[in-house]
């Protein structure tokens, strides 16, 4: 009887730690989190700002929903916050992602302008060394000249607030440079005019 009663409560208590075991839920609420820590990092821009950060927090989520296929409920719930976090983590990236392609950007306008500005000046240097050949032209580089100045001041004026426009300026008198190089080197290498008889 003793012996029974000791195999009676231990089928007992088995089955129950079967049944609870057998209960097991999905962490809807911990997936939920997740899934809403994940919109707001893309609706922060993490998809463009914290880019690395958003990886992670995608992989932790998928590795979360590859456990509730597998019916690893509690392995899961454990992954989703963790997703939730890396979320969360990716959104406060943000920031210092937008503020590093923003100093990109400067780095780069301030990089075009200065060449430009350097292209503008051989362009100038080599008007001065033709003189008398480049006679016909000298009126059309004198205006494109101040053009180029007025340009180049505004463009350098844009590069704090709007650093991709003052590029886009760059853009913009680097083609002006090339023009002048060119005509430049046209003028340079075409043969002397014959002096006139008298």
């Amino acid at each position: 009887m003793k012996n029974f009663r000791k195999t009676a409560s231990l089928l007992i208590v088995v089955s129950l730690l079967f049944l609870f075991s057998g209960c097991a839920k999905p962490p809807e609420a911990e997936q939920k989190a997740a899934q809403t820590a994940m919109e707001a990092a893309v609706a922060a821009g993490a998809d463009k700002y914290a880019v690395a950060e958003l990886g992670e927090a995608n992989k932790l989520k998928e590795t979360a929903d590859a456990q509730v296929k597998g019916k690893k409920y509690k392995e899961a719930k454990q992954a989703y916050i963790d997703a939730k976090a890396a979320f969360e983590k990716a959104a406060g990236a943000v920031e210092a992602g937008k503020a590093a392609a923003v100093a990109a950007a400067v780095a780069d306008a301030n990089a075009a302008l200065t060449a430009v500005e350097e292209g503008w000046k051989a362009v100038e240097a080599g008007a001065a060394k033709l003189g008398k050949k480049l006679k016909a032209q000298k009126a059309a580089l004198a205006a494109d000249a101040k053009a180029f100045g007025d340009n180049l001041k505004a463009a350098k004026g844009l590069v704090a607030t709007d650093a991709i426009a003052a590029k886009a300026k760059a853009e913009e008198l680097k083609a002006l440079v090339e023009k002048w190089a060119a005509s430049l080197k046209d003028l340079a290498t075409a043969p002397a005019a014959p002096a006139k008889k008298k």
